[in-house]
């Protein structure tokens, strides 16, 4: 293996790419007080009530379609489904900003999520009254022959 990585070096170009690398790993911040950020450590010990609560609140901020679209995949990324109280939040931020099609949306997101078909029944049913009172329809009630 040495042998070859010796004889691709003696290429022009793959010389020109290595010093290239090797000056922007030079400029890049090393130090161990520097500036490199480790994005998922602030969630290593958040319990499922902290997470509810803070995107409770988040939610309740939002103040644009973006705004609540992101803090929807921010809530979604995470390797569990959030709670209906979440969700209604989330549901009544996206018809504050008049976001229809983001309401929809989330109980699709529910779907892909939950792990059996009678989880995301059991959020349905518990989301029935919200889902009456702002007026949100399912895919499957809007589009009846699609999958």
């Amino acid at each position: 293996m040495a042998s070859f990585i010796r004889y691709s070096m003696r290429s022009p170009v793959a010389r020109q790419v290595t010093s290239q690398l090797a000056y922007r790993a030079r400029a890049l911040p090393t130090s161990r007080h520097g500036f490199v950020r480790n994005y998922s450590a602030h969630g290593a010990d958040e319990t499922f009530e902290e997470y509810n609560t803070r995107f409770e609140k988040e939610f309740e901020n939002a103040y644009d379609p973006f705004e609540v679209q992101r803090i929807l995949s921010n809530c979604f990324s995470y390797d569990h489904v959030p709670s209906p109280t979440v969700i209604t939040k989330a549901l009544e931020a996206a018809r504050r900003v008049n976001d229809f099609a983001t309401a929809v949306r989330v109980f699709e997101a529910i779907k892909l999520k939950v792990p059996a078909k009678h989880l995301y029944e059991a959020y349905l049913d518990e989301l029935k009254d919200i889902r009456e009172q702002l007026g949100i329809p399912l895919k499957e009630e809007l589009f009846p022959g699609s999958k």
